[in-house]
């Protein structure tokens, strides 16, 4: 069990120094009703020494002599006083009394080292939500969606006149106003026409407490961030020619954290937990600055300014603190943990750590507090391993850079020497090893010119033509797709389709982890009546190009190549423009082993996502529809949905049709873009489910389903309900339908009929050539001899004679070159798409 600091006792960071306030409520049992409520302070100081926190001067307030009032701290923090402009430690204390009314005192702490009182204020309700303490004093609050504050200044509680959804109540480094509050407006327009002065269609309201000023806040949080933004800070505020700049940092309930300069978003950085509080900022001084976030069950990270990568993470924590605890001229973060046992003393487990090599700990033996981060450690290894490649990248420089000058110097002594002994008139000797360095300073002779022709230069191929280019938005996940033009020399196992995005016009975009996958899909011709709706799954390229041939070419195939991504990263202020770039490698001829020299790149578009915009999918409310929408939403249902394949078995009778019971079990439509597809969609695009029934014989067949794991699960079960006990279901391995494992069996199967054929045409060939010798010359192939006579058996013993002397002749080491690089050339090829094959198997079954 984890024990933390009594209920009524706050931790206070000042000056370097940690306060404590306690409540300490009268006991009866020790005589103490007399004296009332109080309110005790003590100063903890650091010592490196002994490592620990050594208790000053403190002191001790009444707060109220009546022993039935219930007095408790609500928020401490420390605030400049206006009046005589000094920042002093800020206490709220909340009394409560009968008929549910609760009074409020704001104490402060004088440099005196006294508590004193400030204002009383009473309220019907009890305080609960964004308590704050800024400037003034001025204690702010929210209650039922109203920003309430009061001050001496103020000499009574006020409320802002705007309705808001309070992000934050934050104080601005400006001169003359300070204390901003941001929310999301949630009032009509009519209330506001005396105090709006920006358009009345944006939602992000702010609001200066000092001169009532409402204006719209999307330059410092946009609003498609304010419903789900949790906690702000304000690294930097000014106005330029009475336009507010700013620089903001946002944690949001997405577990992220948000730069933001003017509004628009910098940096996003995923944080480890959820549930932020509050952020603080930690200046390092030479090492940079960190962000420290605290999170709800004592969880906190820290996050560096520069990176924006998370630094490390602690659990445990009871609060967090940041200040100059160690008196060295820069910040250092404090965290207290939570004991094993009841603490003795306010701060007895502890961290005081800037991540910069200051590291200060009490009992962490035993609390289990720090903890590093998964991510953290992920950058840490990363890092090093960076820097271990370029330190050996240096040294190997390096080494090239002294072997060239050793080499240097030896040519200018070895000529200095010759230049010596050409001006004495000796001759110069120079050694074997000496001769055999010596380049030749001509130009090197022209190449053969038979080798020279038979130098293959590849073509240069076009790069694909792009039909249309589209995205969808299907929950949170991005679809992009693009369709290629018939003409497009490229298979679908070499394409692949990459998302950006763009940071900047002075910054490189953005590469964004996407998971890409390609398709074919026949298409009418135009001059032929359209053939049979498409079906999406891939085939071998052998096969589609026999049933174009067969088919006499009434339908050509396309190919439709998609990338899907997280949608959560691109979350941004309006709208993001994302280049898209197509990965592709050429077949040259028909033949499809053989490839361009390498991969190519170009960018086939951008698409621009706005998260306002709510994209309608048409094939979801209406199956009948054929145009090119309803196939790109086919398709991108296809590639966001899992895929799930299964062999059905029936050993004993003829299959029962599986399509048919799917139809009336399930509410499903067949779709009319693809016939095949049988689409149910009973609740939004979660529950969507797409069916595809293929039979082999009429005792087998092949089920794709395209849906979640739990309602493939569910599907299932209904599914060995409807079909006989002797009945079988294979799950086939095919990674959602890419066909990796086909295509390496047709890999490993070509391979072997390549290597028989080779040989046999390696060690046949002279024998072929022989017997077309025979045909051309007229020679008639003599009838196979009867062994039952004695010419019979003379003629088998000479054909036998000749067959030894033939095995003998082609079992000789000598083979014709040009026939062998031949063969070692196409055997290498197809070794190598095996390869390629399998590794891809591999890689889908992992």
């Amino acid at each position: 069990m984890t024990h933390e600091r009594p209920k009524h006792t706050k931790l206070l960071s000042f000056h370097g120094d940690i306060l404590t306030f306690q409540c300490k409520l009268p006991n009866p049992r020790d005589g103490e009703s007399q004296r009332g409520s109080e309110l005790a302070f003590s100063r903890l100081t650091f010592q490196r020494d002994g490592c620990t926190f050594l208790k000053g001067n403190g002191g001790m307030a009444v707060i109220n002599r009546k022993s039935s009032s219930n007095v408790d701290i609500v928020a401490c923090t420390f605030a400049l006083h206006v009046k005589n402009r000094v920042t002093s430690p800020c206490i709220l204390l909340i009394q409560s009394k009968k008929g549910n009314v609760f009074k409020y005192s704001l104490l402060t702490l004088s440099i005196s080292n006294r508590l004193e009182p400030h204002m009383e204020f009473k309220l019907p309700y009890r305080m609960k939500d964004n308590v704050t303490i800024l400037q003034g004093p001025t204690v702010l609050w929210s209650h039922a969606d109203i920003v309430f504050y009061t001050s001496l200044q103020a000499g009574e509680v006020r409320q802002i006149p705007i309705k808001l959804s309070l992000n934050c109540i934050v104080e601005f480094p400006l001169n003359k106003r300070k204390i901003f509050i941001l929310g999301y407006q949630t009032q009509s327009k009519e209330c506001l026409k005396d105090h709006l002065d920006a358009p009345g269609g944006s939602k992000t309201m702010g609001y200066f407490v000092e001169d009532g000023q409402v204006f719209n806040a999307d330059l410092i949080l946009p609003h498609a961030y304010s419903s789900i933004t949790q906690c702000v800070f304000v690294v930097s505020a000014e106005e330029v020619n009475s336009v507010l700049k700013s620089t903001v940092v946002a944690a949001t309930s997405k577990k992220q954290l948000v730069y933001f300069e003017n509004g628009i978003p910098i940096e996003v950085c995923l944080l480890p937990f959820e549930e932020p509080q509050h952020i603080q900022m930690v200046n390092t001084g030479r090492n940079g600055c960190l962000f420290a976030i605290y999170f709800n069950d004592g969880h906190v990270c820290a996050v560096w300014k520069d990176t924006f990568q998370v630094a490390s993470c602690w659990s445990g924590v009871t609060s967090l603190h940041v200040d100059d605890f160690l008196s060295c001229g820069t910040d250092q973060m404090l965290l207290v943990f939570g004991s094993q046992s009841p603490p003795v003393d306010p701060v007895d487990l502890f961290l005081i750590t800037d991540l910069c090599g200051t590291t200060y700990s009490h009992g962490q033996e035993s609390s289990e507090g720090q903890q590093a981060s998964d991510t953290a450690q992920e950058n840490y290894l990363l890092t090093v391993q960076a820097l271990q490649s370029r330190l050996q990248s240096g040294l190997t420089l390096l080494q090239d850079l002294q072997s060239d000058v050793r080499v240097k110097e030896r040519v200018l002594r070895q000529s200095v020497q010759a230049l010596t002994d050409l001006v004495s008139g000796r001759e110069h000797i120079l050694t074997q090893t000496e001769q055999e360095g010596l380049v030749s300073l001509w130009e090197d002779e022209p190449e053969d010119e038979a080798i020279h022709e038979k130098r293959q230069v590849m073509p240069v191929m076009p790069p694909p033509l792009v039909d249309n280019l589209w995205h969808r938005v299907i929950e949170d996940r991005l679809i992009v797709g693009v369709i290629l033009s018939t003409e497009s020399a490229i298979s679908a196992e070499s394409v692949t389709l990459s998302i950006l995005r763009e940071r900047g016009q002075s910054q490189t975009p953005a590469v964004i982890q996407t998971h890409s996958q390609a398709s074919w899909f026949p298409t009418p011709s135009p001059s032929t009546p359209s053939p049979p709706s498409p079906d999406f799954h891939p085939e071998p390229a052998a096969k589609r190009s026999r049933r174009t041939v067969a088919s006499g070419a009434r339908a050509t195939h396309r190919l439709a190549v998609t990338a899907m991504t997280d949608l959560t990263p691109l979350l941004t202020s309006g709208s993001v423009k994302c280049p898209i770039m197509l990965h592709y490698v050429h077949r040259q001829g028909s033949s499809a082993s053989v490839t361009a020299p390498g991969p190519t790149v170009v960018q086939c578009g951008q698409i621009q996502i706005d998260i306002q915009v709510k994209h309608h999918r048409q094939l979801m409310t209406n199956s009948q529809l054929t145009t090119d929408e309803a196939r790109e939403d086919l398709l991108s249902l296809l590639a966001v949905l899992d895929a799930w394949t299964f062999l059905i078995h029936s050993p004993d009778h003829t299959l029962c049709d599986v399509a048919g019971w799917i139809q009336t079990s399930i509410p499903c439509e067949r779709l009319e873009i693809s016939p095949h597809y049988l689409l149910a969609n009973p609740a939004g695009p979660s529950a969507v489910m797409l069916f595809h029934w293929q039979h082999k014989t009429p005792f087998q067949g092949e089920l794709s389903v395209h849906c979640s794991q739990f309602k493939v699960l569910q599907f299932l079960d209904s599914l060995f309900g409807f079909l006989p006990a002797s009945c079988s279901i294979l799950r086939l391995r095919q990674g959602g339908g890419d066909g990796t494992v086909p295509r390496l069996a047709h890999s490993l199967e070509k391979e072997v009929m390549s290597l028989k054929q080779g040989v046999s045409s390696l060690l046949h060939g002279e024998e072929e050539e022989m017997e077309e010798v025979k045909k051309s010359s007229g020679v008639k192939k003599m009838e196979p001899p009867d062994p039952g006579s004695a010419e019979g058996l003379q003629r088998c013993r000479e054909e036998w004679q000749r067959d030894k002397e033939r095995s003998r002749r082609l079992l000789s080491p000598l083979v014709g070159v040009e026939r062998y690089r031949r063969l070692t050339q196409s055997l290498t090829q197809v070794q190598l798409e095996g390869d390629v094959a399998a590794l891809l198997e591999t890689q889908t079954l992992i």
